[in-house]
């Protein structure tokens, strides 16, 4: 079999894949210390934000499904929102074992809790970049995303 060499692309795009993994866990740690007193983490508050920008309430699959996440984690972490009164279950018109998930006005109250603790948090890691900058890597985060979702990565 014949071994492949790595583009110059691919072996930049290799190397920034590690550090996007290891920036993901520093960012979930922080962000646990940060809504840590609102009796939230970063997975609890990632779901909320996740019901805020769906504009309506939505099952456990669909939550997962945005997210790109396993229906089986969202599903734990929404059992413990609805134990600590932050979302309820109602039932779903369209599929009677799929119910949907409704953020309370508890829950909507530590979403925007935690983003009045975010504001100041990513102005502050913000400081020194320029939003141009900021902006590019997002703009080639989304296209690497699209990529693998579109399974337009080779599968070898």
């Amino acid at each position: 079999m014949k071994k492949e060499k790595r583009t110059p692309a691919g072996a930049v795009l290799s190397d920034t894949i590690l550090d996007l993994l290891r920036l993901n866990s520093r960012i979930l740690t922080a962000g646990d210390r940060l809504v840590a007193p609102l009796g939230l983490t970063s997975a609890r508050w990632q779901i909320l934000g996740t019901m805020i920008v769906a504009e309506r309430p939505q099952p456990v699959a669909w939550i997962a499904r945005d997210m790109g996440v396993n229906r089986q984690n969202v599903q734990r972490i929404v059992n413990d929102l609805a134990r600590d009164g932050l979302v309820t279950f109602q039932p779903n018109p369209h599929h009677r074992r799929a119910q949907l998930v409704v953020l309370t006005d508890e829950g909507m109250k530590a979403y925007d809790d935690a983003m009045q603790l975010q504001t100041p948090w990513v102005n502050d890691l913000a400081d020194g970049l320029e939003p141009e900058d900021i902006e590019v890597t997002r703009k080639v985060i989304a296209t690497l995303q699209r990529k693998l979702e579109d399974g337009n990565a080779a599968d070898s």
